[in-house]
């Protein structure tokens, strides 16, 4: 038998706009609103990630952090 899904938990979270772009993307072609992609996203989240590829994409995003913040 499937899970309910519900909501149980609401964040505010800080994205960059290429972030919220991407998701707002995603979102919309999975025909999900941008909560139901991000809960999506997480609670598959190994099973839609490549570790090898996620690792080097933290590495640069990391470097960059600081003077992105600026």
């Amino acid at each position: 038998m499937p899970k309910r899904f519900r909501l149980t938990r609401r964040f505010p979270v800080a994205m960059t706009e290429d972030g919220y772009r991407r998701l707002k993307r995603f979102a919309s072609e999975a025909g999900l609103d941008e909560g139901e992609a991000l809960s999506f996203l997480f609670e598959n989240f190994d099973s839609v990630t490549d570790t090898e590829n996620l690792t080097h994409r933290l590495r640069l995003f990391n470097g960059a952090l600081e003077e992105r913040k600026r």
